[in-house]
């Protein structure tokens, strides 16, 4: 689930509350939408909940909870093929393209991993919100690689678990601008949303939450690095921030500082490894380095 969280600047101060938050979100979100939050108790200034009317003050601390709204919590079934590493009664492991949005939400409500799998599967579980169904967790749009999704309740809860504990194995490969000659590092700084952009995540010392990387340089080339990441957390934008943060963006990934030389961020999710909801057998999953990731490189050699 999203949230955003910011401070009423002096331009801001004197309007209605929903009107100013309507101005922070953009035109991707409806005033509609805005009203249904605060009718549903997902909006608080100061700790309290204000009614839409509600005339803004200078430094008043504003916290939303982006929930979907009801038109984007039914999901309708589609016929689009998958790539499935593996599926058992329990789970289904799935190699995701890159383009392919894994849930609904704003702007994108057809053509997602979570419609893809209720065509396939014909029921999953509620993970929290009707528009994730059996989803435990996520890749970006435009990062490619191995996702798992449960396919009954305790599937659900069980890996569910193993995420909150950190007790999954998630390894990326990268492409990164710039030549990293440092051969192992460690990037533990924090990550919170971005105080401005809802968007973007920021690395934030103050109010952000513990966030680890540990990269290891595969090849170097003159003006970009190949890195296999380990990560031992999981939070939103995580690689793409800290990459960002050291020097380092992604190749792609305007959003944080990276060029275009591809056309989409250079992230690719090649091995997740987790333990069987029923069996309690550890058990690992690999994707292969996706043609325009390889096509990237073999160009520069």
């Amino acid at each position: 689930m999203d949230e955003l969280t910011f401070t009423v600047t002096q331009e801001e101060a004197g309007i209605r509350v929903d009107k100013c938050i309507a101005l922070r979100l953009g035109e991707e979100y409806s005033r509609t939408y805005v009203k249904y939050l605060m009718d549903n108790g997902f909006v608080s200034v100061n700790e309290k909940s204000v009614k839409p009317s509600y005339i803004t003050h200078e430094g008043d601390e504003v916290f939303l909870e982006l929930v979907p709204s009801p038109e984007d919590m039914d999901i309708e079934p589609e016929d689009i093929k998958l790539t499935i590493l593996y599926e058992d009664e329990w789970v289904i492991v799935i190699d995701k393209p890159a383009g392919m949005v894994v849930h609904p939400g704003a702007g994108n409500k057809k053509g997602t991993m979570a419609s893809a799998l209720l065509y396939h599967c014909g029921k999953l579980p509620d993970a929290g919100d009707r528009a994730r169904p059996g989803i435990v967790h996520r890749l970006d749009k435009g990062t490619s690689g191995v996702i798992v999704a449960a396919k009954n309740e305790r599937a659900l809860r069980s890996l569910s678990r193993q995420f909150q504990k950190r007790a999954v194995k998630k390894c990326y490969l990268v492409l990164v601008k710039g030549r990293v000659e440092i051969d192992n590092g460690v990037i533990e700084v924090p990550v919170a949303r971005h105080s401005t952009d809802r968007k973007k995540m920021s690395v934030d010392h103050d109010s952000g939450k513990p966030a680890r990387t540990v990269y290891h340089v595969l090849e170097r080339f003159e003006r970009f690095t190949l890195l296999r990441l380990e990560l031992f957390t999981g939070r939103t934008h995580q690689i793409r921030v800290h990459m960002q943060h050291i020097g380092y963006p992604v190749i792609g990934d305007v959003k944080y500082g990276g060029d275009r030389r591809m056309p989409r961020q250079a992230l690719h999710a090649e091995l997740l490894g987790f333990t069987h909801p029923d069996t309690g057998e550890y058990m690992e999953f690999t994707s292969p380095m996706p043609e325009d990731m390889k096509e990237f490189l073999e160009t520069s050699r």
